[in-house]
């Protein structure tokens, strides 16, 4: 499957979740839902994928967390939050550099309508991976 159409999976699957749940709850009860409404639909997802910070020969566990990694290769970071800010693209940038994945979805749950909320993002910086 390639990315727009995983992307637009998702997509659907969060419009399907925020109709059904609405605005005002906490990220947690988003992700669990979007979690359970991506398996339905057959894609590999996991939820709270551990990312490390790796520069040169250093590796730390800092404890950053994906908050869903769909097939691989799309990042999704869920936010239940007033606005989406310049340091929420941010974060999901640098987790898109530190794990070289190329897109990933910021989605706030905490608007009237999802569409509101949607943000792809692209990882200028992304490198192929060799087969």
């Amino acid at each position: 499957m390639e990315i727009n159409q995983i992307t637009e999976k998702i997509i659907g699957a969060a419009i399907k979740v925020h109709r059904e749940i609405g605005p005002g709850l906490l990220e947690s009860a988003y992700q669990a839902c979007l979690f359970y409404e991506l398996q339905q639909l057959g894609l590999k997802v996991e939820k709270e994928v551990p990312l490390p910070l790796i520069y040169q020969e250093v590796k730390m566990e800092c404890g950053y967390r994906v908050d869903l990694l769909v097939e691989n290769k799309i990042i999704v970071e869920l936010k239940a939050v007033d606005a989406i800010h310049d340091i929420h693209l941010a974060q999901i940038l640098s987790y898109l550099k530190l794990s070289n994945n190329k897109i990933g979805l910021l989605i706030n749950f905490n608007v009237i309508q999802l569409t509101q909320g949607l943000r792809r993002v692209i990882n200028k910086y992304y490198v192929p991976k060799q087969p």
